[in-house]
């Protein structure tokens, strides 16, 4: 019998990844300047949401039912920021008449936030949803964040129904 890798340390390397692609996510638009769209801020909160859990579940890993629960929930936000990171790659291979149908703006939301001090500045953008910016092996930011939202609803749901 192969011995389990404890669930720990599984999710703090899932916290560590939400917050290099976060990192990198703020980079590309404070040092390379590229504004984010509506739907690339829903995205960075859904990134923000397993993060957020996968931290949780390094904290109280150790009781099966609680890294469950948090492994449920880095799941339900994956596949959240999965069909926003599919549909922006939907309307940037098929874009609409009008640049900014993608949705409506999140500045009002943003800045009657309590936080509209700092907030804007990590999730205040005016760009066009359908505008690619920026790419990387022939993919779109949208395209990789729909790939590393598969990557973590695959392993939240296998953490979540694993042994160990």
């Amino acid at each position: 019998m192969t011995p389990s890798l404890p669930a720990r340390p599984l999710f703090l390397a899932a916290a560590l990844a939400v917050a290099a692609l976060l990192s990198f996510g703020l980079y590309l638009q404070h040092g390379l300047g590229l504004e984010p769209c509506p739907l690339c801020i829903l995205q960075r909160i859904a990134f923000f949401g397993v993060g957020f859990f996968a931290l949780l579940g390094t904290m109280f890993g150790t009781r099966k039912l609680a890294a469950r629960v948090c492994a449920g929930a880095m799941l339900l936000c994956a596949l959240g920021g999965l069909g926003t990171a599919l549909w922006q790659s939907w309307l940037q291979r098929h874009p609409p008449a009008d640049p900014f149908a993608c949705g409506p703006g999140l500045d009002y939301l943003v800045e009657t936030l309590p936080l509209a001090e700092w907030l804007p500045k990590v999730f205040a953008g005016e760009g066009q949803c359908t505008a690619i910016d920026w790419t990387f092996l022939g993919l779109t930011i949208a395209n990789w964040s729909a790939l590393w939202f598969a990557f973590f609803a695959g392993f939240a749901a296998w953490l979540a129904l694993r042994r160990g």
